[in-house]
C-alpha cells in the first residue's frame, strides 16, 4: 500500500472501494490516504478474490473499522454489491460517487495531496474514458462539469461554501446495440451511428454485394458486410429501430472504437480490453482540419459526433481522396477539441481557468497532448483510468 498525507482533516475513517475494470481501493484515516495496488479486471474471480483479501489483510492490519464506505454510482459493479455488505457488517454510511466525478477528483486530489495547490473558486473537469454509469441512467464518458465553490485547503474559514458540481456537456448520445455486446462487438455501434446518417448523401459503390442501393439498410451494410451476414445484419438493424436492449451513451471510447472498426484498423472482436481505440492511435499520423460542432446553448452543450462520421465516409478511401491515417487523427482530435470548446463556451470559462483530465481515455497520446498544450491538467502519478478512481471518490467525498 502507498499512503498520501492528504492535509485534510476528519474524525471519519473512509473506505473507498472504486469501479469495476480496474480493481483498487482506498482507505483515508488520521490525515493520510491509503492506495492500493490494480488488482485488474474484477470481473475475473482470481482479481476480485485477491482484491478481497488484500482488503481484509489491511483492516486487520491497521485496526480499520470504516465510518464512510464510498463505491461506484452503478449499483451492480461487484465493488458496489460488497460496499453494500460491508457497510451492514460495520454500521457504516455507504455513499455512491458518480464514476466521472470521481475520475475528475483523482486529477485533483494528485494535486492536493501533495500539497502543491491553491483552489479559489473551482475548477472545470473533462472526463473520458469506456464506460461510467450517469446520474440520468445512460452510460456516459465522453464528459464535461463545471465545479463550483470549491476551496482548498479546507477551512472553517471557507466550510461555510457547499460545492456544486454540474455537468454542462457531453458528446452526443449514440445507441449501443445489445447493451454491453457493442463493447465486445463494435461493428454494432458503428450500425447505430451511421443508421443516424440519411443514406441520399452518400453514393453507394457498385461492387458491394448489397441488392437494394436506395435504402439506408443497404447504405449502412456496405459498411459492414464483412462482420455480419445479411440476415445477421437485418436483425440488429430491427432491433435497433424497436430499441429492444439498446443503451445511450455519450462513451468517448464506444466512438474511438466504431471510427477504428469503420478506418479498418480494428475487427468486430475485441481480444482485449480498448484493443480498438488503442489499434486507432497506433495508426494515427498528422490530423486534417474538422471543426467541432457543438450544439446547445442552455447551460448543457453537445459534441455532435454523428457528423464525424459522415466526414469519414466520405473522404475514406477508396471512395474518398484522404489518408486513412489522417483520417484516425482527426477523429482523436476532434473530440480532444470539441470537449476544450466546451469549457470555452461557458460563462465561467475566464474566472474557472484551472481545467483537469482525467479518464481511461486521458491515456491517449493524440487527445491528452492537444489538452496539455492549452493547459488541461492530467494527473501524473495517479491512474488516469479506473484504477486510480478510489482515491478521486475519498477526494470528493471529503471535499464535500
Amino acid at each position: 500500500m502507498n499512503y498520501f498525507s492528504a492535509n485534510i482533516k476528519n474524525k471519519k475513517i473512509i473506505l473507498a472501494l472504486g469501479a469495476e475494470s480496474a480493481g483498487n481501493f482506498s482507505v483515508y484515516k488520521n490525515g493520510k490516504i491509503y492506495f492500493s495496488e490494480d488488482f485488474g479486471d474484477l470481473l475475473v474471480g482470481a482479481n476480485f478474490n485477491k482484491f478481497k483479501n488484500e482488503l481484509n489483510k489491511f483492516f486487520k492490519k491497521e485496526n480499520i473499522k470504516p465510518d464512510i464506505i464510498l463505491t461506484d454510482l452503478h449499483p451492480l459493479y461487484r465493488t458496489t454489491l460488497l460496499g453494500e455488505e460491508l457497510a451492514k457488517k460495520y454500521k457504516a454510511k455507504h455513499v455512491k460517487v458518480q464514476h466521472h466525478i470521481a475520475h475528475i477528483f483523482s486529477a485533483v486530489g494528485e494535486k492536493m495531496v501533495n500539497g502543491q495547490w491553491l483552489i479559489i473558486n473551482g475548477f472545470h473537469g473533462i472526463a473520458m474514458d469506456g464506460t461510467g454509469y450517469g446520474l440520468d441512467g445512460k452510460i456516459w464518458g465522453g464528459e464535461v462539469f463545471k465545479i463550483s465553490n470549491f476551496q482548498f485547503p479546507i477551512s472553517k474559514q471557507n466550510s461555510k461554501f457547499k460545492i456544486l458540481i454540474e455537468r454542462i456537456g457531453h458528446l452526443e448520445d449514440q445507441v449501443m446495440i445489445g447493451g454491453d455486446l457493442a463493447v465486445k462487438e463494435p461493428a454494432r455501434m458503428l450500425i447505430a451511428i451511421l443508421a443516424k446518417i440519411p443514406n441520399s448523401k452518400f453514393q453507394i459503390p457498385n461492387k458491394s454485394k448489397i441488392q437494394n442501393p436506395k435504402s439506408q439498410k443497404d447504405f449502412i451494410f456496405q459498411h459492414i458486410e464483412k462482420y455480419y451476414t445479411r440476415n445477421e445484419f437485418e436483425l440488429l438493424y430491427n432491433q435497433l429501430q424497436l430499441n429492444f436492449n439498446c443503451v445511450e451513451t455519450s462513451s468517448t471510447g464506444r466512438v474511438l472504437d466504431a471510427v477504428s472498426v469503420l478506418l479498418g484498423f480494428a475487427g468486430n472482436k475485441r481480444n482485449y480490453k480498448h484493443e480498438a481505440a488503442e489499434l486507432l492511435e497506433k495508426n494515427s499520423t498528422k490530423p486534417y482540419a474538422l471543426p467541432p460542432l457543438i450544439k446547445g446553448g442552455r447551460g448543457v452543450f453537445e459534441l455532435r459526433t454523428t457528423p464525424l462520421f459522415e466526414y469519414l465516409i466520405k473522404n475514406n478511401p477508396p471512395t474518398g481522396g484522404k489518408d486513412k491515417r489522417r483520417l484516425a487523427a482527426t477523429a482523436q482530435m476532434y473530440i480532444a477539441q470539441g470537449l476544450y470548446e466546451i469549457v470555452l463556451k461557458t460563462n465561467e470559462a475566464k474566472k474557472l481557468k484551472i481545467i483537469f483530465l482525467a479518464g481511461g481515455i486521458a491515456n491517449n497520446k493524440i487527445i491528452s497532448s492537444y489538452l496539455e498544450s492549452k493547459g488541461v491538467i492530467a494527473a501524473r502519478q495517479v491512474p488516469r483510468g479506473d484504477a486510480g478512481l478510489s482515491l478521486g471518490q475519498i477526494i470528493y467525498f471529503l471535499s464535500k
